[in-house]
């Protein structure tokens, strides 16, 4: 098939055509994030590759099958950029990569964590600066603490395999109770029960209706005063401005972000040089207890490799005429994935 491959970086170049070359694919590597501007620069394409911030709304699918395309292959897990209805009504097959590598992401909402409660990226900038004090730098024990995970799918079980390690007391909150995080001591309890009990929120839940803003005054007003909460997974999970106000107050006592809900036009590009103009987003980043990694989380040679495999995988499939178990249907979407 030829392949237009949308918001391409050097390493999704060189793991994609590694794993072309038992698929013989021909791709097409374009930097331009897909837009209503850029969509005819699939004209031709059977196939657009497209990443996590790839505008796929109503307009540019419209623009893409006029152009030829028939095949959407995400190189995500996550479809939440997809008007799917639009794809069905286009005719258009729409495959994503379900699951990359749960200990990639999982990992990350620990780095984070550890980071914010033992202040590390602070402390980082005092040694370098010869500043040895201590002042400031207070954490406390992980052992012994309440993480809740919101989310247990594969993700979410890794990272209770992973807290539990440390000896934290689990909640969890999921429509599917998962029996490997009840077997690791996770008691399921209701969203308001582990907003309230909880000392650390990790959020690992696809991003739905039902989930948009689950964290925001209301649910924020439920939780213990001076909470961690941490996102790895979508970033209109989270009321950013109602979560500018809880930290504001100390209501929130550390923020870890690996998204952000307007994060499109800042993630993945290099701005040092540039003014952002995101003034919620450069709000956030002038607290000393907030920690934002630019959607990293996903970020190694294990997830990139297994992104690439499945991506062409899904393509081969495809083309073949065969069943294709990871592709994404409107049904599947009001199920809802987990992640």
């Amino acid at each position: 098939m030829r392949i237009a491959v949308f918001s391409t970086k050097g390493h999704d170049q060189r793991y994609l055509d590694a794993a072309n070359t038992v698929h013989g694919h021909d791709l097409t590597y374009l930097e331009a994030r897909l837009t209503r501007r850029t969509a005819t620069l699939a004209d031709g394409y059977e196939a657009i590759c497209a990443f996590v911030n790839d505008d796929l709304s109503a307009p540019v699918l419209e623009t893409l099958v006029k152009g030829g395309t028939t095949l959407l292959a995400l190189r995500s897990a996550g479809f939440n950029h997809v008007d799917l209805a639009a794809a069905a009504d286009l005719g258009l097959t729409v495959v994503r990569v379900p699951a990359y590598s749960p200990y990639a992401v999982a990992e990350h909402a620990v780095a984070l964590i550890l980071a914010l409660n033992r202040k590390t990226h602070r402390a980082y900038n005092r040694v370098r600066e010869g500043n040895f004090a201590l002042q400031g730098l207070l954490g406390y024990d992980l052992h012994g603490r309440t993480v809740g995970v919101i989310g247990t799918g594969t993700i979410g079980t890794v990272f209770t395999r992973i807290v539990a390690g440390f000896g934290c007391r689990i909640l969890a909150a999921d429509p599917y109770p998962n029996e490997e995080c009840v077997q690791l001591g996770a008691d399921y309890v209701s969203l308001d029960h582990l907003f309230r009990d909880s000392d650390i929120i990790a959020l690992h839940c696809p991003l739905t209706p039902q989930t948009h803003h689950l964290i925001n005054a209301e649910t924020i007003a439920l939780m213990r005063r001076g909470v961690m909460l941490i996102n790895t997974s979508r970033g209109a999970l989270i009321d950013t401005v109602a979560t500018i106000d809880a930290l504001k107050s100390g209501h929130i006592g550390h923020l870890g972000l690996d998204v952000y809900e307007e994060e499109a036009d800042l993630f993945f590009e290099d701005l040092s040089d540039r003014v952002i103009t995101d003034d919620v987003f450069s709000r956030l980043l002038t607290f000393p207890n907030v920690l934002v990694t630019g959607h990293q989380a996903f970020f190694t040679e294990e997830a990139l490799e297994h992104i690439a495999a499945t991506t062409l995988a899904n393509i081969t499939a495809v083309a073949a005429g065969e069943a294709v178990p990871n592709e994404v249907s409107v049904d599947r979407a009001v199920a809802g994935p987990r992640k």
